[in-house]
């Protein structure tokens, strides 16, 4: 399945937010990309532009591609509540979402290569559909044979996952529990989603 793999500080640069993470080049440049930086003069983006440059910064934030991302704001929209709250739960309930949260990886593309290639369990069965989607309760771990996978051990070592107040993880066991769909004010990301509802409305 095709997923971006081009340069990165590039698209950050182009939202103006290091969406992929820390990034030094985009503190050096935290401007919009061009071949005359800060002076290029740039036409006022009308209403639509804005929503959806939203929108793409949302699918990039989570690597999801378009088909997947129109599928799960329909799903939003047929959900009782704030359509655009339930279109980051939901994002935030992919697996590969969690298995980053929980800080089993450190960059979500990192997670979805660790759940690919068969190295994450839910409820101690192997899952390797990076878009699956957790329900409360659900526990996500590392296979066994995973544990000691240094990519794996690293990234544990950043305790990232102490900052998510919806999930818990076992340290010794190498094993996390996905307590519940997060509130929007849990969610960390810098997503404006009622600019993405507005788009998917017109």
């Amino acid at each position: 399945m095709a997923r971006y793999t081009g340069p990165k500080t590039k698209i950050a640069r182009k939202f103006g937010d290091p969406i992929f993470g820390p990034d030094k080049s985009f503190e050096k440049k935290n401007y919009p990309p061009g071949q005359h930086g800060t002076n290029k003069r740039r036409r006022k983006q009308s209403e639509y532009g804005i929503q959806l440059k939203e929108k793409q910064k949302a699918k990039y934030t989570y690597g999801v591609l378009e088909r997947q991302f129109s599928n799960l704001f329909k799903k939003a929209s047929r959900s009782k509540g704030i359509t655009g709250e339930i279109l980051l739960q939901l994002l935030e309930s992919r697996l590969d979402n969690v298995v980053y949260r929980m800080g089993i990886a450190p960059t979500r593309d990192g997670a979805r290569q660790l759940v690919l290639h068969r190295h994450i369990t839910v409820n101690d069965e192997i899952v390797n559909i990076p878009s699956f989607t957790l329900k409360p309760g659900d526990l996500v771990g590392v296979r066994k044979k995973s544990k000691s996978f240094e990519i794996i051990t690293e990234s544990l070592d950043t305790a990232r996952y102490a900052s998510s107040s919806w999930l818990e993880w076992d340290q010794d066991k190498m094993v996390g529990k996905f307590i519940n769909v997060p509130a929007r004010d849990e969610i960390p990301e810098n997503i404006q989603e009622q600019l993405i509802v507005e788009l998917y409305s017109k």
